[in-house]
C-alpha cells in the first residue's frame, strides 16, 4: 500500500482537530521521519502562547497564509521548532510537533535529527521538501497541558499517543 501525503483540506481545519489527527502519521524529510507521537496545538484565538497572539508580523505571516505549510521558529536562539499551520487561511492556528518516533522527544531534538532549520519555514507540506504521510491512528491519546509555557499554561492542548513509537 502506496503511503499517501496529507492533503490541504487536512490542515484546513481547526487546529484542535489537525493536533489529534497528526498522531500517528509520519513525518518525513532528507530521507529521515518517523510518526508523530506527541502534538501541541496553538490556538488563533484566546491563546497567550500562540505567536500569532500579539497579532501579524514578518515572523508570523506563514501562521496567515494557506493551511499545510511548515511554521519554523528558532527558539530561544538555540533549538528549532516545527509547526504545521491550521485553519483556514488569514486564521492564525498551528500545530507544534513534540515527539517523532526515531527522531526525538522534543521539538529541538527532532528538528536537529531530521535537519530542519529555518530554512525549511514556509514549506508547502503537501509537496515537500517536508510531509507528512498518513498513518495509523493511535488506539489511545492523553491530554495534558502544554510544556514549557507561562501564558495560557492553563489550556489543555498537548496530545500524546498511547501506543505509538
Amino acid at each position: 500500500m502506496k503511503a499517501t501525503i496529507l492533503p490541504r483540506r487536512f490542515y484546513a481545519r481547526p487546529t484542535v482537530e489537525v493536533a489529534r489527527g497528526l498522531l500517528g502519521c509520519v513525518l518525513e524529510y532528507s530521507g529521515r521521519g518517523g510518526r508523530i507521537v506527541e502534538v501541541e496545538a496553538y490556538l488563533p484565538d484566546g491563546d497567550e502562547a500562540a505567536h500569532a497572539w500579539r497579532g501579524r508580523t514578518a515572523r508570523t505571516e506563514v501562521l496567515y497564509g494557506e493551511p499545510g505549510h511548515a511554521y519554523v521558529f528558532l527558539n530561544y536562539g538555540i533549538h528549532h521548532c516545527l509547526n504545521v499551520v491550521a485553519e483556514p487561511v488569514g486564521t492564525p492556528g498551528c500545530v507544534l510537533i513534540r515527539g517523532v518516533g526515531g527522531l526525538g522527544d522534543g521539538p529541538g531534538k527532532l528538528t536537529r535529527a531530521a535537519g530542519i532549520t529555518l530554512a525549511e519555514n514556509g514549506c508547502d507540506l503537501t509537496r515537500g521538501p517536508i510531509v507528512i504521510l498518513r498513518g495509523e491512528p493511535p488506539a489511545g491519546v492523553e491530554q495534558t497541558t502544554r510544556i514549557g509555557i507561562t501564558r495560557s499554561a492553563h489550556l489543555v492542548l498537548r496530545f500524546v499517543a498511547k501506543d505509538v513509537e
